[in-house]
């Protein structure tokens, strides 16, 4: 086999939450909403990209966030985001515990569990 990459991850979020994610992952974390296709935009929801990987949410009429499973995004600077976080009303969560990176956990609006890191080099 020869894997080429991620193309992307989904997570889902509650039934009528597209303006909720919006503000959370496009106004909060930057990132930029790209539109659906059209045989899949019916479905609802919402997808974002940057210039490194995209990230689709999905509706889920029985919705239940993440709490164990999650997403880790890579950062060259950690401490800006954990600083737009702050000054947002988003409690990050540090943890110490991977050798060779600094990384904080958070939840999104809908109580997904998301973890950002930065390599320190260690």
């Amino acid at each position: 086999m020869n894997w080429i990459g991620l193309d992307h991850v989904q997570l889902a979020i509650p039934v009528d939450s597209e303006d909720l994610c919006r503000n959370f992952y496009g106004a909060i974390l930057g990132w930029t909403e790209v539109p659906k296709p059209e045989s899949l935009a019916g479905r609802g929801g919402v997808w974002f990209c940057t210039d490194s990987f995209q990230i689709h949410f999905g509706i889920e009429q029985d919705f239940q966030p993440a709490k164990k499973a999650h997403p880790a995004f890579l950062l060259k600077d950690l401490d800006l985001l954990a600083d737009k976080l702050a000054i947002n009303n988003v409690a990050v969560q540090w943890d110490d515990k991977l050798e060779g990176y600094k990384r904080f956990f958070v939840n999104d609006t809908f109580g997904n569990r998301l973890e950002f890191m930065q390599k320190t080099g260690a």
